[in-house]
């Protein structure tokens, strides 16, 4: 009697399956361990192990648009900025208390990520994100209100100033952020869209993160025709932060 030479191609099937999805299991624990480790331990400080040679991913190089040179990734880099706070308690995973203005030291929600200290490019290589006076062929929509020249009032129904420009995002054609003029002699703050309530009817801009005064302290922009992404960061992050600190009150419990 001849033997049994068929092939189960069923089985074979399941065991490359099962090979296949073991292989992308490791490739994705390996790649997205390529930022943001090794881990550092929430008491102690004391930072982990990689993982060992499965976990770790191998570094790669990627090459940035628009001349920006390459990045490698790991590369072991870690955020060494000190931190404007302390611990509440030696219990893991107890809150910190700021120890400065957290809004500016970037805590809680008024922090922020070190990015790129360059513009936003479309593909053509322009930046992204510009005045109304540099992206001449822009108009504001018959109809809707045109916030330049609105007074800007805080939270605490004071003025902080009047809004001078508009700044748009010329691929998404839409407003990103409002350039608002600070008296006397303060110079122009940025103010993200998203942050504005503009009321057309009384003619203001009323803006619920901060207070009047506190316009005064949002990080500035050095070029007047551009912004990069670290100072959108952080422009944001100071906003983010005035939802919890602006006010004793909001950093305190709702009851």
């Amino acid at each position: 009697m001849l033997p049994n030479t068929h092939v189960d191609f069923a089985l074979v099937s399941l065991f490359l399956f099962f090979g296949f999805f073991v292989s992308l299991v490791f490739y994705l624990r390996r790649e997205d361990r390529r930022e943001g480790y090794p881990l550092e331990e929430d008491s102690s400080g004391r930072v982990r192990t990689a993982g060992g040679f499965l976990f770790t991913a191998t570094p790669k190089t990627f090459h940035l648009p628009h001349g920006g040179g390459t990045l490698t990734v790991p590369n072991k880099g870690r955020d060494r900025r000190p931190l404007a706070a302390r611990r509440t308690s030696v219990v893991p995973g107890s809150p910190m208390r700021p120890t400065g203005n957290p809004m500016i030291d970037g805590v809680g929600p008024g922090s922020y990520a070190e990015r790129a200290k360059v513009p936003d490019f479309t593909v053509d290589g322009v930046p992204k994100i510009v005045p109304m006076r540099v992206a001449q062929n822009f108009t504001i929509a018959k109809g809707d209100a045109d916030p330049r020249g609105m007074t800007v009032y805080g939270t605490d129904g004071k003025s902080a100033g009047v809004v001078a420009e508009v700044w748009v995002d010329r691929p998404e054609a839409m407003i990103r952020y409002l350039e608002v003029s600070l008296p006397p002699e303060g110079g122009s703050v940025m103010l993200p869209i998203t942050m504005a309530r503009i009321d057309k009817r009384r003619g203001w801009v009323k803006v619920d993160a901060i207070t009047a005064a506190q316009f005064a302290d949002v990080p500035r922009i050095e070029s007047p025709d551009r912004i990069t992404l670290y100072e959108e960061e952080r422009v944001v992050a100071y906003y983010g932060g005035g939802f919890l600190y602006a006010t004793p009150a909001r950093a305190e419990p709702l009851l």
